[in-house]
């Protein structure tokens, strides 16, 4: 059974994923800063547990090191760890929440796509598929998300990168940007978010479980079909003509 490496498992989109996978039948290696949401994320599979920060170059690979000592391989790379960082106008933003920012949400995907890539193309039969995390922050920023909105849509261009440069490798790589999917991270929206001409307006949301249903497509194509883009919103979220 093919193997999956998911991170920013411990609640969330990455919960949702992770379970869609282990339900599949997927071998499944769960990261995140803290073991506890982890263990719940697994609910009772023989999933491995890698307490990690994939913005460490040395905690990345080791997770992938983990992951090659418990089955010798993998298949997919869901990178999913993010945080929306700081909020406000550009000179109201400060540098080192910039940066933590950049190192989650790009420097920590580029940093397991790395490793996955690594291994991927050792393994036999080689190859496999990475599905980064984007949004549709990738396409259209929301008022004062300067880092978050930078970070997205630089995860865009990762995305292209990995898929030209993985050709000859057999690595796959496609991007789900997702609009407001209900999470503990979203729940605010519902409630009121700032719309482009100033005004606090409730948006709708839509059930998470969708999100992981459309990952699980896009993973258990043949490596010789790839899904490049995906956008998943809430129907009436104000995004297209947004602005």
């Amino acid at each position: 059974m093919a193997v999956a490496v998911i991170t920013g498992a411990g609640s969330g989109l990455g919960r949702e994923i992770a379970r869609a996978l282990l339900e599949a039948g997927y071998q499944v290696a769960l990261t995140g800063r803290r073991a506890e949401p982890l263990a719940e994320t697994a609910d009772g599979h023989d999933a491995l547990l890698v307490p990690a920060d994939v913005a460490d170059p040395e905690q990345a690979k080791a997770l992938f090191e983990a992951v090659r000592d418990r089955w010798g391989r993998v298949d997919l790379l869901v990178n999913n760890a993010g945080v929306f960082g700081p909020t406000g106008e550009l000179d109201e933003i400060d540098v080192e929440e910039w940066r933590r920012t950049v190192d989650t949400n790009l420097t920590g995907a580029f940093l397991c796509a790395r490793e996955a890539v690594r291994l991927m193309k050792a393994q036999r039969p080689q190859g496999g598929r990475i599905i980064n995390n984007g949004s549709v922050s990738a396409h259209a920023p929301r008022p004062g998300s300067a880092a978050y909105t930078a970070t997205k849509h630089a995860i865009t261009g990762l995305t292209k990168s990995i898929s030209l440069d993985g050709r000859p490798y057999d690595i796959a790589c496609g991007q789900i940007d997702i609009g407001n999917a209900a999470t503990e991270m979203t729940a605010g929206i519902s409630r009121g978010a700032r719309q482009a001409d100033g005004r606090i307006l409730p948006e709708p949301t839509f059930d998470a479980g969708h999100v992981a249903r459309a990952v699980l497509y896009m993973a258990g194509l043949p490596l010789d079909a790839n899904v490049q883009f995906m956008t998943i919103t809430a129907t009436k979220m104000p995004f297209v003509g947004r602005g």
